[in-house]
Order: structure tokens, then sequence, then C-alpha cells
């Protein structure tokens, strides 16, 4: 089959490699319909994210036609059109019976890799690194699903596989981090980062009853998106983003702070972001977290950070004491999708949302390492690509 493959910083390719096969009774395999490049990607992409080996297919938002079924998966048949959830889940540990998908204790088969980087392993994710489980991701023809009988999720007819697709991620991300963000009713939230996941944050937030949503980006047509999802909007190359919500909420700060960016902050001029770089660029430090503590300094005291941004490793100077000085909450994790995927399904086919208005390119599987490039370098006003195999 082709697939998408990672060969090291900035290096991917489309290969031909072996097709999946069904290697335990729980598996699937689907033939992928669609699929795209997520944010999380860009960190692979860039190299920030360790443990990765030239060859790994990439890819975790996927959807498609089942071909195969393991023995004991009895709540799918071939034929089956599904979307499968990033996180990997047995649905049976600890962890999965409270809810906590992302959280799974058996799916990682490199949890010892990953203990000792974070004190106890994730879920195994697809497409990511060896330290999550080594599993291969979906931009391909093909994918082998594990765990078949807890994740994916039978898509209806009448949905289009762009109106469906981001189930798989982005718009259960974006639902849990403004569920995370604890809205009440009028609240103000400030969302950093207009890429796919702040937008759904940003929608997601007015449905749980925000009175104002200020997103912040410098790309005009992030911005324009996040606008017409109803949010205010602050460019962060042309102000001081710290002083100007200040004015915006006669100085008391947003009642609720998202960062949808994570650890690729860029900052600009900012003198934090110029040193993070640079100490990323030695080694001295793993993420860029300019944009965290941006968030910490403007949310108001007693307020709540949530992080849906993804971080690999150590931030350096992170002003823990305002944080604890000010009361700050924080909620953070990688989303338990499968907690999220039948909910938002009835959302969607409500009409309250159609996650399509995200799409900005659709093109071939072939196209892939050309619109990564695009994506991470905001070129040709990339915002969501979707990739079509054998198109």
């Amino acid at each position: 089959m082709r697939a998408l493959c990672w060969h090291g910083k900035g290096d991917v390719r489309v290969d031909t490699v072996p097709d999946p096969k069904i290697e335990h009774p729980r598996d699937a395999i689907i033939r992928i319909t669609a699929c795209a490049i997520c944010g999380s990607d860009l960190h692979l992409f860039d190299g920030y994210q360790p443990t990765m080996e030239s060859g790994d297919i990439l890819g975790h938002e996927n959807m498609g036609v089942v071909i195969e079924l393991g023995s004991e998966v009895t709540n799918l048949k071939v034929g089956d059109r599904v979307v499968v959830p990033f996180t990997i889940s047995c649905g049976q540990c600890w962890f999965c019976q409270k809810g906590l998908f992302s959280l799974c204790d058996r799916t990682n088969p490199n949890a010892e890799m990953a203990i000792k980087a974070m004190g106890h392993s994730p879920a195994g994710l697809f497409g990511f690194s060896h330290m999550l489980g080594g599993y291969s991701g979906g931009q391909a023809e093909y994918l082998r699903v594990p765990m078949a009988d807890v994740g994916p999720i039978k898509v209806p007819d009448n949905l289009t596989d762009e109106q469906a697709l981001f189930l798989s991620d982005i718009f259960p991300t974006g639902y849990m981090a403004a569920e995370n963000a604890q809205i009440k009713d009028g609240d103000t939230v400030a969302v950093w980062g207009c890429g796919p996941v702040g937008q759904f944050a940003i929608r997601a937030a007015r449905m749980m009853g925000a009175g104002r949503m200020i997103a912040i980006d410098e790309v005009p047509e992030r911005l324009a998106m996040a606008e017409a999802g109803g949010a205010e909007t602050i460019d962060f190359s042309k102000c001081d983003v710290y002083d100007e919500l200040m004015v915006r909420t006669k100085g008391r700060g947003p009642d609720s702070c998202i960062d949808a960016v994570g650890c690729e902050a860029a900052g600009h001029g900012a003198v934090d972001a110029v040193m993070d770089k640079a100490k990323a660029a030695v080694g001295l430090a793993t993420d860029r977290v300019h944009v965290l503590r941006e968030a910490i300094f403007s949310c108001r005291k007693g307020g709540t950070i949530s992080v849906p941004g993804v971080y690999v490793g150590m931030g350096d100077k992170l002003p823990i004491g305002a944080a604890m000085n000010k009361g700050l909450t924080f909620k953070m994790g990688q989303t338990h999708v499968q907690a999220y995927t039948q909910p938002l399904l009835k959302i969607i086919e409500a009409g309250k949302i159609d996650p399509s208005f995200v799409v900005t390119h659709t093109t071939s599987l072939e196209d892939a390492p050309e619109m990564y490039q695009k994506f991470r370098d905001k070129e040709d006003g990339v915002i969501k690509v979707v990739l079509r195999p054998g198109g």
C-alpha cells in the first residue's frame, strides 16, 4: 500500500509499504477513505517528539470502510463506514472504566519507555512515537485498528466524510478543552491558537454558554474563521496580548484561558519566546512555552487554564509562583475521544455544528509532503487538510 512515512526532521515521503494484517482477535482492518493532517503531526514533522523511527507511518485522524475483522469484534461488520479515535483504548482497565480513555493502562507496548519520561504511561496512539506505542497511522491506504470493539464508531450514510472525520480527534479535543475550561454562563474565554482545535474550542465554548470568546493568533484567515465562529480577535503580531486582554476585561482578565498552541509557540519578538526558540535549537529545552506563560499572567485570579495543546517534554521558566498565588486551576491532557464520539455525533446529526467548516484543502495522499510543508509554514491559506488515499 501507499503510506506517508517519517524519515527525519522535515522529511516525510509517500512510500510503498506492506499492507497491515490482523494480528489480534480484537483487530480490524479498514480501507482509508479520508484522513487529515493535524497540528500534532507538525510536532513530529519538526522533530519535537522523541523516539520516532525512520519509516514510521503518520496520521491519527482516520476514517474508512471495514474490510476485515478479528474473531472477537462483534460490534462491526465488513462494509461498515467508521471513524477511528486517535486514542487506542482497551475499554476494560481501571482508567477506561472511568472514561479516561487516553490514559488506558494496556495499549502501550512500550510503557516502560513512557514511564521513564513521564512517571506513568498514557494510552497508545495512532501515528505517534514509539514512546506512545509505535502504532502505524492512517495517512495510508489501509489501517490496522487494535481494540476495534471499543474505538471505531459507525458513520450514518447522510453525513459526508468531512462532516464525520473530525470525530477522530479535533472536534472532541476542542470540545474537551472547553469542558476543561469550566465555563459558566456569561464567562469570557480566551483561546490562544486559531488552528483547527482552537476553532472547535471557540464553538464549543459558545455551546457551553460563554458570553465572550477572544481568539488570539496572527494568521488572517485563521482570525477570520474565528470571527465567523463568534469570537473577538487579537492579532498578537500587532499588540501585547496581556495588555490588550486587560483592556478588554477592564483589568480582571479572562475567566478561562485555553492554550490550543502547545510546544511550538511562536511569540515572535517577545523576549521569552526568543529565548525559548534559542534554547530548543541547542537542546537546552524541548518545549517553547510562551503561550502558557502568557495565559498564566492573563487569566483572572481564581480562573481556569485548559491545555489541549500538545507538550512533549520540559518547558523552561514556567511562572508557577504566579499560578499558585493567583489560585489558578489547570486541566489538560490527551483527549478521551471514546467518551465524546457518540454525544458529538448526535450534535452533528442535530445540525448544531457542521465540522466541515474547518476544511480548506482536500487533496490526494500523494500530495501529503507538500501539504505538510504548507500547513507548517501557513502558506496558501491552509488551515485544515483532508487527504484522500487513491485520489
